[in-house]
């Protein structure tokens, strides 16, 4: 049947070679070989997304814009600002979201009309970063909250803007130690809408040598990865979609990206 219909016949093919890039370990040792020798050069930090630093990987980035279209979220939480170029990617993802609504209704765009919001939280949202953030174009999508991603008021704070929105999407990309990684999934996991994703980065620290992170206080044995496998231990309503991954060979969150499936 596939056969006939191009589409699925494409889509049917891509799901294979995905699981076959699953089973290829020679691969997988070579991406993370690869990832170790970028590191040196601070790879991470050398994009932006419109004119703002967003120190992620370019492969993430494309999987974040596959995941937006896929859920439609009405809110993002991201934990962990920094320069402010992931709250800009987030925004813009949602701008687009909202020129297709209007396309499909033909309807008019007013941007400061749409109720679709990325909140992020940062313990030291620094002055420069937030002029720039506040002065972007993609401005009147974003809230942002300072103080620490754990303490119980900026969580209440969290959990009361997050009350009034249905598809929820979660980032997590801040202090990277076990504890505030485990606290911050017990804090903000729960507000994933069904069939949404907890996004976990920097799970790729727990396949790294120790040296990498000597003046850090995170390490293999405590970081994003091992907080998720701790989560997930007691919490079944999530699942690492390790298609994910799989597809994407080079990505800083190997088993951090977390379906809700119930």
């Amino acid at each position: 049947m596939n056969q006939d219909n191009p589409t699925l016949a494409f889509a049917n093919d891509c799901r294979n070679e995905i699981a076959a890039l699953g089973r290829d370990t020679d691969l997988q040792r070579k991406a993370l070989d690869w990832a170790m020798d970028a590191a040196r050069h601070k790879y991470v930090f050398h994009f932006s997304w419109f004119g703002r630093p967003i120190i992620q990987y370019p492969q993430d980035m494309v999987a974040m814009q596959e995941l937006v279209w896929q859920i439609k979220p009405d809110l993002i939480i991201e934990t962990g600002i920094a320069h402010g170029g992931s709250l800009i990617f987030s925004a813009s993802m949602l701008a687009l979201l909202d020129m297709c609504d209007a396309i499909e209704m033909g309807k008019n765009l007013n941007p400061r009309q749409s109720n679709r919001l990325v909140l992020g939280i940062d313990i030291d949202i620094r002055a420069h970063n937030r002029a720039a953030i506040e002065a972007h174009p993609m401005a009147s999508r974003i809230r942002m909250i300072q103080g620490s991603s754990i303490a119980p008021d900026v969580i209440e704070q969290v959990r009361r803007v997050a009350s009034g929105y249905q598809r929820i999407l979660v980032c997590l990309d801040s202090n990277h130690t076990y504890d505030h990684v485990r606290a911050e999934l017990e804090a903000y996991a729960p507000l994933v809408s069904k069939d949404s994703y907890c996004v976990v980065f920097d799970t790729v620290i727990e396949d790294m040598p120790p040296e990498m992170f000597s003046d850090r206080p995170w390490a293999p044995g405590n970081n994003p990865k091992t907080a998720v496998w701790g989560y997930l231990k007691t919490h079944p309503e999530f699942e690492i979609d390790k298609r994910i991954q799989d597809k994407l060979q080079l990505t800083v969150a190997p088993d951090g990206y977390l379906r809700r499936v119930r």
